[in-house]
Order: C-alpha cells, then sequence, then structure tokens
C-alpha cells in the first residue's frame, strides 16, 4: 500500500473509532439536549441542511435545532448575525457553545463527514470559492473542527460589527477560514488531527 492510502484508512478509522465512541459515551448528553430543545420551542430536535461535500456531492448536515420553525433562515442557510431574535433560549446556549454540531457524529459514521476537515459549506458560497482552492478544500471530506472553526469561533458576534455583515463574511472572513483550510491540508496528519479534536474539546468542555 502506498503511504497515501494508509494515511486515509487511518483517518478513517480514527473518524469511525472516534464518532462511534462520541456516540455512545455523550448519549445521555445527546439525548438531554434533544428533550431540552423540544421542550424550549415547538418543532424537532434536529435540522438538516444542505452542504457541500467531497467531490462536490451534496449531502444533509445533521445539527440540533437552534431557531424556531417558523425562522427559514437556518434550513436556507443565511448568515445568524449577533443577539438574533428568532434563535431559542436553548440555541444561544448551544451555538455559544458549539454543541449544536455534535449530531455531525452521524454524518461521521455515514461517511459524509470527517472529525477533523474543512467546514463544509452551502452551495452559494462554495459556488465564490477560488477553482484552485475548490479543488483542494473539496478533496477531503468535510469535518467537524478544524483550525479555521476554533479561529473563527466568534464569528457571529464579529459579523454584527460589521457595517455589512454579508460582505464581510465573503470578503474577509470566508477568505481567511479558505487560507487556514489550505494551510490544513498541506500538512495534515492524524496526530495534528487529534491535537485538533483535543483543542475543541478542551474549547467545549474546559473553557
Amino acid at each position: 500500500m502506498t503511504r497515501p492510502l494508509l494515511d486515509r484508512m487511518a483517518k478513517r478509522a480514527l473518524d469511525i473509532v472516534g464518532s462511534a465512541g462520541g456516540v455512545v459515551v455523550l448519549s445521555p448528553l445527546l439525548v438531554a439536549l434533544s428533550i431540552w430543545v423540544r421542550l424550549d420551542s415547538a418543532g424537532p430536535a434536529l435540522f438538516r441542511q444542505e452542504r457541500v461535500g467531497r467531490g462536490g456531492r451534496l449531502f444533509r448536515i445533521h445539527k440540533f435545532r437552534t431557531m424556531r420553525v417558523a425562522c427559514r433562515s437556518e434550513s436556507a442557510g443565511a448568515l445568524t448575525i449577533g443577539a438574533d431574535a428568532r434563535i431559542t433560549g436553548a440555541g444561544v446556549f448551544l451555538r455559544r457553545t458549539k454543541l449544536d454540531e455534535l449530531p455531525q457524529l452521524i454524518d461521521v459514521l455515514l461517511g459524509d463527514m470527517s472529525l477533523v476537515g474543512p467546514r463544509p459549506e452551502v452551495p452559494h458560497y462554495v459556488a465564490g470559492y477560488p477553482d484552485d482552492v475548490r479543488a483542494a478544500v473539496l478533496s477531503v471530506r468535510p469535518g467537524i473542527t478544524d483550525v479555521a472553526s476554533l479561529t473563527f469561533s466568534d464569528e457571529s458576534d464579529l459579523l454584527a460589527r460589521a457595517a455589512d455583515p454579508e460582505r464581510e463574511y465573503r470578503e474577509v472572513v470566508l477568505p481567511a477560514k479558505l487560507r487556514l483550510s489550505t494551510q490544513y491540508l498541506q500538512q495534515a496528519t492524524v496526530a495534528s488531527d487529534l491535537r485538533l479534536i483535543v483543542r475543541t474539546l478542551k474549547t467545549i468542555f474546559v473553557a
């Protein structure tokens, strides 16, 4: 076997073991959060949103619902900025702690995502990627976490301070995130993925 193939196999093994273990260990938390979301506002505990995955294939990502069902912006992929009135009480906590992303462990098990990799975007943003960047970012499974998502953990507040949040995201935030993603791809290893997973867990459960 070639080294790149072994690396891909090792990464997928880490994804399967990590996501399966995460679902088992975190199942009480997942159940508790599901109940909270349902009790906090009318609607399902989870919502699914179309994102662009490896090779440009569309898939539907899982998240805990953080907006009221009547607000269609969440499922449409519109930017959520600052203290958005559409966000539920449970949603405020879930977004701040990033716990709304935990159901994506399902997507990792299904093979649509990886534990670590460039965050998947909605199609209308991917359409604006430079060709070389699109080819690189879409060459791998998107991830639950990566350097870019950790760096821009305060993205919502950052955009809230911008005069034109949509323009700020397209012209400043997104290009910066893509640069970090391409840098990750140039030097990614199973060891570096493990470090990012530990860093992410500390951010969620310790900070």
